[in-house]
């Protein structure tokens, strides 16, 4: 009887350390928010904590990525918008245990945000699971930059005393119920400062136009910091 009780006590123990864990994880470490300091200079700085899934300098009517086998995903498919110039897009993918909050890449004022619902909302394990074991392509058989539910800021940004005009794609993962913005259109950002935050796993891609003298400074697999990493410069 004594061992059954200890076994029972140790099992109920378990079980409440394992819970105490969890809310701590959801409710307070997950929300996390460290200062961040944006490196001097006007580089374009990342806009999210995580790993780089893709780095693409794109034409118009070429495919960002090929998701699968003779399914790309277009421009239009990450900002509902074509775009005629050529363009640099960043694509960055935040795991739970990442930072959720999301800064400014560069300077701006908030031309639009754009708020765009899914008829259902695709799991992001299979991009989750590529950055763990680092297999590359890491955007393979990721359906949701397709299909999630995303919202779409336009920063009207500027780089180098040059008007550049830029896009911020907030993608939800499939248990995202909330993605949010704490900016209004015509608002100033500074560069570094926080404009949103999505809840659970994500995806944040950034979409700038591309101008001479532009140069990427990450690749794919490489792990960055919302605020501080350089992307480009």
């Amino acid at each position: 009887m004594e061992v059954y009780s200890v076994n029972s006590a140790l099992v109920v123990g378990g079980i409440l350390l394992f819970i105490a864990l969890f809310i701590c994880w959801r409710f307070i470490w997950f929300f996390r928010n460290p200062s961040r300091q944006p490196p001097a200079g006007s580089s374009i700085i990342s806009p999210a904590d995580g790993t780089v899934v893709y780095v693409k300098q794109v034409e118009r009517d070429e495919d960002v990525v090929l998701v699968k086998k003779n399914l790309g995903a277009h421009i239009k498919d990450l900002i509902h918008e074509d775009l005629s110039f050529p363009k640099i897009v960043i694509g960055i993918f935040m795991s739970p245990f990442n930072v959720h909050y999301n800064r400014a890449p560069l300077s701006g004022h908030i031309e639009s945000i754009r708020h765009y619902p899914a008829r259902r909302n695709v799991c992001m394990l299979p991009m989750h699971v590529r950055t763990i074991f680092k297999k590359k392509p890491l955007y393979k058989d990721s359906l949701h930059i397709l299909y999630n539910e995303r919202t779409v800021t336009k920063l009207n940004g500027i780089f180098r005393g040059v008007p550049v005009p830029c896009y911020l794609v907030q993608i939800a993962g499939k248990r995202v119920n909330r993605i949010e913005s704490y900016l209004r259109e015509g608002d100033f950002i500074k560069r570094g400062a926080i404009f949103g935050l999505i809840r659970m796993g994500s995806q944040v891609d950034l979409v700038v136009r591309q101008i001479t003298g532009m140069h990427i400074r990450v690749k794919p697999g490489d792990k960055v910091r919302a605020g501080e990493t350089v992307l480009i410069e």
